[in-house]
């Protein structure tokens, strides 16, 4: 656990091509996909919130704090990222968040140890997960002091790109391995984004967790 850093797992997303409502409150073998990620992600943080808008009731089994954009309108993961850094500010002793995509039942276990190892070595930089030659901008340990940076680039540039805030603010990428699940190849950050996607989460939890 990285005693320095807050988790938020960024849940608010509108999850279209899974025909709307909260793709992480899915079921996923014994559970749902949310469960998943909270068993992977809580023990390496010292704090944990949930990034979502609506009723936070739907999710008061987990009692976490739910936080809701501070960002007018719809703004995607970068307003979640802001209303997480504001809310670690306020609530915890962390320097740092590390964010998490909810949909993302098999993220790496050493996930948070190793962004945090690759920030403190790049000293304000955003560091980013990154695996088989792609970019994973919602996985991400971002420094509280780029808040007002974030703010500024949400509402004064109206741009909500999180890949052009990260390249703005400078980042160093962590590569992550894939991994093999039942005889195939297995990215860490796979994740659920249409039905088949959680036909193919369920071969691969057979597989995890048997």
């Amino acid at each position: 656990m990285r005693q320095d850093v807050a988790g938020i797992i960024l849940a608010g997303g509108r999850s279209s091509r899974m025909g709307g409502g909260d793709k992480s409150l899915l079921p996923l073998g014994r559970d749902v996909v949310l469960d998943h990620v909270l068993r992977r992600f809580t023990p390496q943080v010292r704090s944990l919130a949930l990034s979502a808008n609506g009723d936070p009731a739907r999710f008061s089994r987990l009692a976490l704090p739910v936080i809701a954009d501070t960002v007018a309108g719809f703004a995607g993961p970068l307003a979640g990222i802001l209303a997480g850094l504001e809310w670690a500010a306020a609530n915890t002793g962390c320097r740092a968040i590390a964010t998490a995509a909810a949909d993302t039942p098999f993220l790496p276990l050493d996930l948070v140890d190793l962004l945090a190892r690759a920030a403190s070595a790049n000293p304000g930089k955003i560091a980013v997960a990154r695996s088989d030659g792609r970019r994973h901008p919602t996985f991400a340990l971002w420094p509280l002091a780029c808040r007002d940076a974030l703010r500024h680039f949400l509402i004064d540039e109206d741009n909500r790109r999180v890949s052009a805030f990260i390249d703005r603010i400078g980042c160093v990428e962590v590569e992550f391995a894939s991994t093999t699940s039942a005889g195939e190849t297995l990215d860490p950050f796979f994740n659920i984004n249409v039905p088949d996607d959680l036909v193919q989460a369920e071969h691969h939890l057979r597989d995890i967790e048997p």
